[in-house]
């Protein structure tokens, strides 16, 4: 047996979506601010529609990986995974994904392609064996509670929800954006850090949260010694535990470098929030040698070639 009768079921997978059309890329629809809650939508409903249920299955971050949107998905009940399983084998999911995404992007269609994950397993070779696919998804515990984005999402959607009931004109105006694109990385409501300002060689900065600019330069230019920059920021930050730097390593292996540097960077953004500052980041870069690429983060090398 998976579990004791006293022990609740609960296990974890990651859903993996690319367009097949070249005009729409869904991690940049995503990542707008303004059509982020109408893909936000489509994923909810697509998901209670494979369930049966809006609470049955929850989504704990979805993740930017061009070409790919990842969802991590987590399952308290078994019969409620086993019913999203047989929705995924039967392609009821993924037409279901398409209508939604089609009607809340008000889009002509939204070919997708979807991939069904749990830890290093491909589940979709093995749809048939449901039973080994539960086994395979109960194994891989959540890592993490619902991400800040996810629960502000959540939020906006019941809200919207309430006033449809009293209102039922839906309307693409309904997809308004929930914070303002110049710092998509900063939550809604979030104080700006205790820390103003750092020094970095003789010069002071502004101590700015990490940008996707920033993101993208780091993953470029990090290659193999993002485990070590890793290792500097774990020392203060627990989501950046050995175990969690290896998994990355093995998950994103096949990608390569960029991808996994890019993929720990994430973590690091998603654990610490409006805490992820460009301070912290310098530091671990500084502490590795990478002194050229902190730099680069902090637009020297373009202000020398200016002069």
């Amino acid at each position: 047996k998976m579990a004791g009768s006293s022990a609740p079921w609960i296990g974890s997978a990651y859903l993996f979506l690319q367009s097949t059309c070249k005009t729409i890329a869904l991690p940049a629809l995503y990542e707008s601010s303004q059509k982020k809650p109408c893909v936000f939508k489509a994923l909810k409903l697509a998901l209670a529609d494979s369930t049966g249920s809006v609470n049955g299955v929850d989504m704990l971050k979805v993740h930017c990986s061009h070409p790919h949107l990842i969802v991590q998905l987590k399952f308290c009940k078994r019969e409620n995974c086993r019913q999203f399983l047989r929705s995924y084998r039967e392609g009821a999911l993924q037409k279901s994904l398409q209508s939604h995404l089609q009607l809340y992007l008000a889009t002509t269609t939204v070919p997708l392609q979807v991939e069904l994950k749990a830890g290093s397993e491909h589940l979709d070779k093995m749809l048939k064996d449901e039973d080994h696919c539960l086994e395979c998804i109960y194994r891989e515990k959540p890592d993490r509670l619902p991400d800040e984005e996810i629960t502000e999402l959540e939020e906006h959607l019941k809200n919207l929800m309430l006033h449809q009931s009293t209102n039922n004109n839906v309307a693409e105006k309904d997809c308004s954006p929930l914070k303002s694109p110049s710092q998509p990385y900063l939550p809604q409501g979030s104080s700006l850090p205790t820390q103003l300002t750092f020094m970095f060689q003789g010069q002071q900065f502004d101590n700015r949260t990490i940008t996707p600019d920033d993101h993208q330069k780091f993953a470029k230019s990090v290659s193999k010694k993002w485990k070590q920059v890793a290792r500097s920021l774990q020392k203060s930050c627990r989501a950046l535990r050995d175990p969690v730097i290896d998994n990355l390593a093995l998950e994103y292996d096949r990608e390569g470098l960029y991808e996994q540097g890019y993929q720990m960077l994430l973590r690091f953004i998603q654990s610490e929030g409006k805490k992820a500052t460009i301070a912290r980041l310098i530091a671990a870069l500084e502490e590795n040698g990478l002194v050229s690429l902190a730099e680069e983060l902090l637009g020297l090398h373009a202000s020398e070639d200016c002069s």
